[in-house]
């Protein structure tokens, strides 16, 4: 008896499954936008039916997208760098067609601070540090400027200023003129002169004694 009544059971159930009518189809379609920016496109985005068997289907490059669905079925959409979000078909539409814009709102990860070492090892590490150069301080590089040898080349190498060229005028000038001025102890007539006043002093001296 248990076992008629269990099969009249699954009978019933069976018959009413199959006497369900389905749900009227839907040609959804759209193209997905930043929701920040509507001007961005979201490209390869994944579209999964969770109403009909998870079925999926991916967006083209250009975010455009035309599945057939049920009314009521709800649809989820994701997309990596992206915040899902689910979508339900409406139902009693006048139209078995439905057009819809679809926003998706960025994720921002803020991931930690990371920082990068061109040392594979510390033993490495350690290896270019003993061996790394200093680099001068300001006191030791004033000492080096201020190196005679420093000076010398800077003076060899260096071009001459606007005003250095007067400068160097007026010493080859003075030079000239020194070499111009006669000594008085190689002139003659100097002599001659000096001479002629020792021999007047002694004859006046002579005359008043």
């Amino acid at each position: 008896m248990k076992y008629v009544i269990g099969i009249l059971l699954a009978f019933i159930t069976v018959t009413a499954f199959a006497q369900a009518p389905e749900k009227p189809l839907v040609q959804f379609s759209g193209v997905i936008h930043n929701a920040d920016s509507a001007i961005i496109i979201v490209p390869y985005v994944s579209i999964t039916n969770k109403s009909f068997k998870n079925q999926v289907t991916v967006a083209n490059y250009e975010g455009y997208f035309s599945i057939v669905v049920h009314e009521q079925d709800t649809l989820t959409f994701t997309c990596v760098g992206y915040a899902p979000i689910s979508i339900v078909i409406p139902s009693d539409r006048a139209k078995k067609s439905y057009t819809l814009q679809v926003l998706m709102k960025p994720i921002i990860i803020n991931l930690p601070m990371f920082r990068v070492f061109p040392w594979a090892t510390t033993e490495e590490f350690k290896k270019d540090f003993l061996t790394m150069k200093i680099a001068d301080d300001d006191l030791e590089i004033a000492r080096k400027n201020l190196n005679l040898t420093s000076i010398l080349n800077s003076v060899r190498t260096m071009p001459l200023d606007g005003s250095e060229p007067l400068n160097v005028q007026q010493i080859h000038n003075n030079q000239m003129n020194s070499h111009s001025i006669t000594n008085p102890l190689l002139n003659p007539f100097a002599w001659g002169a000096l001479v002629q006043q020792i021999a007047d002093g002694d004859k006046s001296r002579a005359g008043g004694n």
